[in-house]
């Protein structure tokens, strides 16, 4: 045994069950879940797809993968599944290389707006390789202005539009996308990444029929392994989608044992509790979010619709970052983000993000949410003072001990 990295992951382990975990984009996967990660499907090469492998002996590595497509497809009622995507970026990435040439217009939203990295910000490689055109929220409502996305459309004429957030609070109209995208002849590409639990579970609007093509991160809401996952309808897209995925994409070998585990996160997203965690996910977010407000804290679109918050603290005095860290010291973890139209820097947002997944992962309900709320709160009346902030960790420690932690305690 590695001592030095069974210590580590030990203190990880304790990390995880003392603090809470409040990121949007983090989640707990159940045992059965990171049971396959640690597996002899690690041990294979499989370059290639079912039957057509550069390797011999994959028999049964085709049997994972089968299975994986066969479940994701019909947990998103879809056609078409690609599980190899390494994470989320790059099963975007392959999309882009699947339907754009070099220099073809993307339209997306801005990372200030709630955008992804990977939806083309100057910082990525994706803006290196196409032209990329913004859309925003509007800066009244924080919310999506089809009227507005449609006029821009209009004007920038792209060849593809991305429909899908990493900080947007509420629902998404894929259809008002796809009839955006038809009038100026543009394919259409939902990122559901953050809301993939909740469109399986049906608390969020489907992306299908009307995305040409959906992308997703398999972790998140839908509490699987880290990793991508690509889908679609049209069979006539399939051959440029798997060939830009493999081997004309960012990668090559795919890892088979994140495969498994992706299979099995699906199951588990169709058996009827999952459902119930996804609408207590929604509850809870709301319940947090009404808490914060009486606590004089503004939140973007005065609200949320899905899993996730974004908190405007531009009247608390101090930045996300200085917050973030705060709360960091109190045992609550959160990230700091920028909010539309920020007069500050990404280094120096004025904003945080924070998330009901994880937590409700761990059996909290609404009254856990008045705690939370109070806690954070708590913190962020005593900024500057250390010792305040170790008490308040203290309070923490004591309240996540009643909740189990998903793949450690259960």
């Amino acid at each position: 045994m590695d001592t030095q990295i069974d210590e580590l992951i030990k203190k990880e382990e304790k990390r995880q069950r003392e603090e809470l975990q409040l990121i949007p984009s983090e989640n707990y996967a159940s045992k059965n879940v990171l049971a396959p990660l640690s597996s002899v499907l690690s041990n294979k090469y499989s370059e290639g797809y079912i039957g057509k492998r550069y390797y011999q002996g994959n028999t049964y590595i085709d049997e994972v993968e089968n299975l994986a497509i066969e479940r994701a497809k019909k947990l998103f009622s879809c056609n078409f599944a690609n599980v190899q995507p390494l994470s989320g970026t790059p099963a975007n990435i392959s999309v882009y290389l699947a339907l754009l040439k070099p220099g073809d217009k993307i339209m997306s939203m801005n990372l200030a707006s709630g955008g992804h990295l990977s939806h083309g910000s100057p910082v990525s490689v994706v803006s290196t390789l196409f032209n990329i055109v913004f859309y925003d929220v509007s800066e009244q409502t924080g919310v999506l202005d089809y009227d507005q996305i449609l006029e821009q459309a209009k004007k920038e004429k792209p060849q593809l539009i991305i429909a899908g957030a990493s900080a947007y609070p509420r629902i998404i109209d894929f259809e008002k996308f796809s009839q955006i995208a038809k009038e100026v002849g543009a394919y259409l590409m939902a990122d559901i990444a953050h809301i993939a639990g909740l469109v399986a579970s049906e608390l969020h609007p489907s992306p299908f029929p009307f995305a040409d093509v959906v992308t997703t991160t398999t972790h998140k809401t839908l509490r699987g392994p880290r990793g991508g996952l690509i889908l679609w309808n049209n069979q006539d897209l399939s051959a440029q989608i798997n060939k830009a995925v493999f081997p004309g994409g960012v990668q090559a070998g795919p890892h088979n044992n994140v495969h498994a585990a992706k299979a099995v996160c699906f199951y588990e997203a169709m058996q009827p509790e999952f459902k119930t965690y996804t609408q207590q996910v929604i509850i809870n977010a709301k319940v947090l979010g009404d808490e914060l407000r009486t606590h004089s804290f503004n939140l973007v679109s005065s609200g949320t619709d899905n899993h996730l918050l974004l908190v405007d603290l531009r009247n608390k005095g101090t930045g996300g970052k200085t917050i973030a860290q705060a709360l960091d010291k109190a045992g609550i973890i959160v990230n700091y983000n920028m909010i539309p139209y920020d007069p500050s820097t990404p280094f120096k947002p004025s904003g945080i993000r924070l998330g009901t997944p994880a937590v409700t992962s761990r059996g909290m309900v609404e009254k856990d949410m008045v705690k939370i709320a109070g806690f954070i709160n708590q913190a962020v009346e005593n900024l500057s003072d250390d010792v305040e902030l170790a008490k308040i960790r203290e309070q923490v420690i004591n309240f996540t001990s009643s909740f189990k932690v998903p793949g450690l305690d259960t």
